[in-house]
Order: C-alpha cells, then sequence, then structure tokens
C-alpha cells in the first residue's frame, strides 16, 4: 500500500491504527510507518497510534483522539473544567478518566488518564467534531471527577486556590443532577468534600 492510498482510505480518521490499516490490508509491513513517520506524512500519538501530519490538532480533534487512544475514556477533570469555563487555567495535557489503569502519553501532545472504578463511570455527553462522536464530561460530573480524584480539595485554602469559576458553573450546572450523580458514587469522603465545596461556592443547597 502507498501513503496516498492509506491517506485516501483513512480520509475520515483523526486517529487510526495498525489494527486500522490491516482491515485494509491484512498483509501489511509495519515498516512502512516508520517510513512514513521520517518523512513526516505522519505523527505517533502513542506505539500503534497515528494521526496524518496535516490533521488539524484543535481542542476538540484532541479530544477525540483522546477517546480513541485509550479506552473506555471519556474527557473529564482540568480538561472539561476548562472547556466550560469552570478554571481559569489553561490546561497543557488532555485530561480524562478510564477503567483502566492510570496512564499518561507523551508522544505528539500530553494524553493523561486517572482510572475510576467502573460504577462511576457515567456522566458524559456525547459531542461531535469532523463527523465523529467524542465523550466529555458533563460539566457537575467533570467537579464530581476532580473532587474524587484529588482528596486534598477539603480544605478553604486548597478550594480558594482552585479559583472556581461560581458564577458559571451556577449558570450551567443542573443541581438535581449534580447531587444525584453524587449519590451514585457512594462515598461518604467525596460527601464531606462536597459539602466543603458548596459551602465554599455558597450557590447550591445541600442536602443531607
Amino acid at each position: 500500500m502507498k501513503y496516498l492510498e492509506l491517506r485516501n482510505q483513512l480520509a475520515d480518521f483523526t486517529i487510526f491504527s495498525l489494527t486500522d490499516i490491516r482491515k485494509l490490508e491484512p498483509t501489511f509491513n509495519y515498516r512502512r510507518l516508520y517510513e512514513w513517520k521520517d518523512k513526516g506524512y505522519i505523527d505517533m500519538v502513542r506505539r500503534g497510534y497515528y494521526v496524518f501530519s496535516d490533521t488539524p490538532l484543535t481542542e476538540n480533534s484532541l479530544f477525540l483522539i483522546a477517546n480513541h487512544l485509550y479506552t473506555p475514556s471519556y474527557v473529564s477533570l482540568e480538561t472539561a473544567l476548562n472547556y466550560y469555563n469552570l478554571i481559569p487555567e489553561g490546561v497543557y495535557s488532555t485530561t480524562s478518566v478510564t477503567t483502566n489503569k492510570t496512564q499518561t502519553f507523551n508522544h505528539l501532545v500530553s494524553f493523561s488518564y486517572q482510572h475510576i472504578k467502573a460504577s462511576i463511570f457515567f456522566g458524559y455527553r456525547l459531542d461531535r467534531t469532523a463527523g465523529q462522536n467524542y465523550k466529555i464530561a458533563e460539566p457537575e460530573k467533570a467537579v464530581l471527577d476532580y473532587l474524587y480524584l484529588h482528596p486534598t480539595m477539603s480544605d478553604q485554602a486548597s478550594l480558594a486556590e482552585w479559583r472556581f469559576n461560581t458564577d458559571e458553573f451556577r449558570a450551567i450546572a443542573n443541581t438535581n443532577k449534580f447531587y444525584g450523580y453524587l449519590k451514585l458514587f457512594d462515598s461518604k469522603s467525596l460527601d464531606s468534600r462536597v459539602k466543603k465545596f458548596v459551602k465554599h461556592i455558597g450557590g447550591l443547597n445541600v442536602k443531607s
């Protein structure tokens, strides 16, 4: 298979794998990928996963790549919070949660994944880019995921340092959904952190 043949056949793929190529040509020699990488035709995201070098790395395409790079996963934590304008800092790694082990990939750009148990792998929505769907946490779940995975967020100093955008959260969050999701975590320690968080932002009616 020549490069232009591959480019045409995978034109709709934001990210592709060696497995995808071998579905098209079962006898494909993986060494061709190293040749194409050296020529600047493709970039490696992790071993066995690639993007075409002319693919624009937009915010949405990075989310799509993150979903496919390590499955199952959905974009959450700092990246989702920044996406919803809930934290002011720029995010230099696309952050996700996964039911697999915690992992980070740093080849093309940085993609990081934090492990969560399967019972709390929910609360994401499907958005669409380049004709493909990607999963990103809803704002309520992104906040809960972050507080769940950051047990140090349990005092006033840590919450203040977070510089959380309270007004934006009040504008977009569904309070019933937020507390419904919290209940599904079934975590007393998270319940405690959420009560402190809600008190800090002074905007949601805390349920006992």
